[in-house]
């Protein structure tokens, strides 16, 4: 095998294919496939990932790999596939898509060395390759290119006795700490005990501990063991111990005692619920389990005491949250079961946290990993479960190339791998239920928590009733009144503002009518500068209307609140009351989303103010009663979703009150209790609102009734982007069939961003044979104006419209 083919790193049309490269002969058994490696494209070097190995190519003259980046593969053989089915069913570039699936530190500018691995001494390796760790555990890679013995230094790598370290220039150095070891064995160390006089007593029982214990000591922890640094220097001088820097993982979590915790016994609901997921393990099959069960009522345990028997037989298991429950909490519950068995991947960690957890993974040194979106691609190769928590999260759904959603990359990768995927919600996507109501997921279900707790009793409180009694605060009389009592009680309160994705809608403040769009039943989005309103997804516009259409009141007009407000009044009406404030501002900084956290559990506040961040995921004792000031805010968002994703929000806030031995209340505000998300979510009944919400979207044929597809497309000049728009609306009706939707050219709902002017097309699809050769066809054919500016984009599975 001669011949290497390598995606190279230039994502375009013309080079997303293998291109040939002969392998030198030096390198012949380094070069597999999963490595990256550096080779000439034109003028430039530039780096490629191998995807296969053959005897042969179809040119006739051939480029040289110039060198190896990595001396094991970095992407193993499940992820090449994986990579070139992502790269298919998200249109993207397979270089992108390559380069998605490694952590950040592996894609900046790097420098690269050969190390001993951990615990491995010089002596250990074959005599011709020592000389080049005698003054130094590591080597600059150019000294490893100009001697010839890589071949030797890759079997070595290759039996884990050395390793590729990259460094990364900029950006990550990998993190060294001081030790002190020994020299000499325990027997010599004995003799030369003897030799040190009675009165140098610290260096006496320096060498003393080094006689039980040879393992090294981060010097700084000398003082803990009741050692003395004075010694280190003299002991040094005679050649009995050495001071060295030793490489350590950077431990986001290394401060943290976790409390072990061991496997709570399950109630008669549980057990039913895990039964099938432990068959499916035990017999290696791939099967999807929607786990439905309302909030509290433990799912986490079902996932822990599933991925135990995961271990139990040797396998590995990839747990995914949504970014934003990644909170201390859920650390804390997979740390505290599985110690040093997991690693953790969140955006909240650096370049380097990042990269030494995914070493971890890629060494096998853990089993379990517990991350955000992308620790989907975690280097395992023995999976034995996949589970996603809170799966109806839209941020599971990556916004950019490769714009995959994480639950079919689950799947995809769990059939490869014979093994179950669980989906865990209490309030599962639509298009989820659906499934597993059709016999596609097997659903299981808990039906009440754990602790036969009660749900919370939840109020929902009319604001168009308290602005007529004359009440204008953003706070109605009920929820004030509730706020004193937890106050006088020493109970805590979690106040949720929902300010996610905010777009101005107008209403009318007397009888709560929206203004919504005649053809698509989609609030029409206010356009202050035109004073105008516009749906967009048909491209309908309408003026503003004086007086209401519905009551005839002139109280019609469009909204905004932010925290902060909420805050300055909760000054005014409490001033008593200590507030924690927790939205992008207050939680920007590295660590204070734990911190504010943390605070609020020792009960330093009595009241959690927050936007989505604070809805999910937490579970404290004295938290009896949750506010929310806004419910309508994502209602009404020019989304499909909206109702979904409200329903959902505000179920999830509800479930944050009354988890323990004390009842919770909830109180929703809201100008349209009438609404069926509203409504429903007040009586926690899933059910009912996924019956309602699937005729709603039977109707005007959304998912999961239809897929959907999305091309949108931007430039600076309005007309170009307009006719471009045209001619791809004009291009996609004349190739699909008559059952397929195609709604377009209009605005995007933010039509210019960065003085770029962006429109969309959306299609509506059952049955589409011809769908991915039309898109393909339409990308390749203006890939070549992207340089005139011209930017052309297709989603396959949008979730965000905007």
């Amino acid at each position: 095998m001669n011949v290497a083919s390598v995606i190279v790193d230039v994502p375009a049309k013309q080079t997303d294919k293998a291109f040939d490269y002969l392998i030198p002969d030096k390198w012949m058994d380094i070069i597999q496939p999963g490595i990256r490696v550096i080779v000439p494209f034109g003028p430039r070097k530039i780096q490629g990932f191998v995807i296969g190995l053959k005897l042969h190519s179809d040119f006739d003259k051939l480029k040289e790999i110039i060198e190896p980046i990595d001396l094991v593969p970095v992407l193993n053989k499940d992820l090449l596939e994986l990579g070139h089915w992502l790269t298919e069913s998200t249109l993207s570039f397979k270089i992108i898509t390559y380069q998605a699936m490694l952590p950040a530190a592996l894609k900046a500018k790097y420098e690269k060395k050969v190390s001993l691995a951990p615990g491995i001494n010089r002596e250990e390796l074959p005599e011709e390759l020592q000389p080049l760790f005698q003054n130094n555990r590591e080597l600059a890679w150019d000294l490893v290119l100009n001697s010839s013995l890589e071949r030797k230094l890759h079997k070595e790598a290759a039996a884990g006795k050395l390793e590729v370290i990259y460094e990364v220039k900029e950006r990550l150095h990998k993190k060294k700490l001081k030790y002190v070891l020994p020299l000499m064995s325990a027997e010599e160390l004995t003799m030369e005990l003897e030799q040190i006089p009675a009165r140098a007593g610290k260096q006496r029982e320096l060498v003393s501990y080094f006689i039980l214990n040879s393992a090294p000591i981060e010097y700084r922890k000398l003082h803990d063991l009741g050692l003395s640094a004075s010694a280190v220097k003299p002991l040094a001088a005679k050649g009995l111990i050495a001071e060295k820097d030793m490489e350590v993982y950077r431990d986001p979590y290394e401060n943290r005692e976790f409390k072990r915790t061991s496997p709570l016994s399950l109630t008669a609901a549980q057990k039913e619920a895990i039964e099938p997921i432990l068959d499916s393990i035990q017999n290696n099959l791939h099967k999807v389990f929607l786990l439905y069960g309302v909030t509290g009522s433990g799912k986490t345990e079902i996932y822990l005491q599933s991925i135990q028997d995961v271990i139990n037989r040797g396998k590995e298991a990839i747990v995914l949250v949504p970014e934003i429950s990644l909170t201390p909490q859920m650390v804390n519950r997979f740390k505290g079961r599985f110690g040093d068995l997991v690693a953790v991947m969140h955006s909240g960690l650096s370049a380097g946290e990042k990269y030494d957890e995914w070493r971890k993974i890629q060494r096998k040194e853990v089993k379990v990993v517990v991350g955000a979106r992308s620790a989907i691609f975690a280097p395992f190769e023995n999976l034995g479960i996949m589970i996603i928590d809170e799966e109806h999260e839209t941020s599971y759904k990556q916004e950019e190339m490769p714009r995959y959603h994480a639950r079919d990359v689950a799947i995809e990768r769990a059939v490869r791998s014979n093994c179950p995927v669980v989906l865990g919600s209490a309030t599962p996507a639509l298009e989820s239920f659906a499934r597993a109501k059709k016999g596609v997921y097997e659903l299981l279900t808990l039906p009440s928590r754990m602790n036969e707790q009660a749900l919370p009793a939840v109020e929902i409180i009319d604001m168009r009733e308290e602005l007529r009694g004359g009440n204008r605060s953003m706070f109605s009389r009920t929820l004030f009144e509730k706020l004193q009592e937890r106050l006088e009680k020493k109970q805590q309160t979690v106040l949720f503002l929902n300010k996610r994705g905010f777009s101005s809608f107008v209403m009318c403040r007397d009888c709560g009518y929206v203004v919504n769009c005649p053809n698509c039943d989609i609030s029409l989005t206010y356009h202050r500068v035109t004073e105008q309103m516009k749906c967009h997804y048909c491209g309908y516009e309408g003026r503003v209307p004086a007086a209401c259409p519905e009551c005839g009141s002139e109280h019609i007009r469009y909204f905004g609140t932010g925290t902060q407000k909420v805050e300055e009044e909760l000054g005014k009406i409490l001033p008593e009351a200590r507030v924690i404030r927790m939205d992008v501002d207050t939680t920007s900084r590295k660590g204070s989303h734990e911190r504010l956290l943390t605070d609020f559990q020792e009960g330093k506040a009595d009241i959690l103010l927050g936007t989505q961040m604070i809805a999910k995921g937490l579970d404290f004792p004295n938290i009896t009663l949750v506010g929310v000031l806004s419910a309508d805010t994502m209602l009404h968002l020019p989304d499909f979703r909206s109702s979904e994703k409200t329903f959902q929000l505000l179920t999830q806030v509800s479930g944050r009150a009354g988890r323990h031995e004390l009842p919770g209340e909830v109180v929703i505000q809201t100008y349209t209790p009438e609404h069926y998300s509203i409504e429903l979510s007040g009586k926690q009944d899933y059910d009912l609102f996924y019956n309602q919400e699937m005729m709603v979207r039977k109707i005007h044929k959304y998912p999961p009734f239809y897929y959907l597809s999305m091309i949108n497309i931007s430039h600076e000049q309005l007309m170009k982007a307009v006719s471009v728009t045209e001619k791809i609306v004009q291009y996609v009706r004349s190739r699909l069939s008559n059952e397929t939707v195609v709604l377009g050219p209009v605005a995007s709902p933010i039509p210019r961003i960065n003085n770029r002017y962006r429109y969309q097309c959306l299609i509506k699809y059952k049955r589409e044979p011809n769908l991915t050769v039309t898109l393909k066809n339409i990308l390749n054919q203006y890939q070549k104006e992207a340089a005139a500016g011209l930017q052309v984009s297709v989603d396959t599975n949008p979730y965000i419209l905007m």
